[in-house]
């Protein structure tokens, strides 16, 4: 019986092997670390607009993106293997963001609301690949850019086109995550 033990403890020891030393384990935790704290700091701002996508949403998507070129990259794998999983990443995101994306219609005015979302998705799970790559200073810089255009841009936009400018002129009622045709 203690043989039989010794088998799966030897087992259980070689299936959580993949993290070999120290220096490893503190290059996966903070480059998964840093991927989930700058999605969570795009969330923060998407969920404090009241936007569909939030905290946990940015968050995920960010480290599941860092994660997804971690793993092969310490595994081994060839830059062309990791230019697959990048393009898997972005296809797969462009299906996330589609589905942040509403399309409505309000007396015969045609309204297409998310995009600013889906996109910011988008910049998250670029943002989530720099990170997992170990390009933590392009990801924090690319984050501070993001966070930019999503929290500077309105009010900018608010100072050159006020929305009393924009209600003259219907085919310029554009704003956020909305665009009129």
């Amino acid at each position: 019986m203690n043989g039989w033990w010794e088998e799966v403890v030897d087992t259980l020891r070689s299936e959580f092997s993949d993290i070999t030393d120290a220096s490893q384990l503190t290059r996966v935790t903070v480059r998964l670390t840093i991927a989930a704290v700058l999605g969570g700091i795009l969330g923060f701002e998407r969920e404090h607009k009241g936007k569909a996508a939030g905290v946990r949403t940015h968050m995920l998507v960010c480290m599941g993106a860092a994660l997804f070129v971690l793993v092969p990259r310490l595994a081994g794998a060839d830059d062309a293997a990791l230019s697959r999983v990048v393009q898997g990443i972005v296809a797969g995101i462009g299906f996330l963001g589609a589905g942040t994306i509403l399309k409505g219609e309000n007396l015969n005015t045609h309204r297409v609301k998310g995009l600013t979302t889906a996109a910011g998705l988008w910049m998250t799970a670029a943002i989530g690949i720099a990170a997992g790559m170990g390009r933590e200073a392009t990801a924090v810089l690319s984050t501070v850019l993001a966070l930019g255009i999503l929290s500077l841009m309105p009010m900018i936009v608010e100072r050159i086109d006020p929305p009393e400018e924009r209600d003259k002129n219907p085919a310029r009622k554009t704003g956020g995550d909305s665009h009129q045709p």
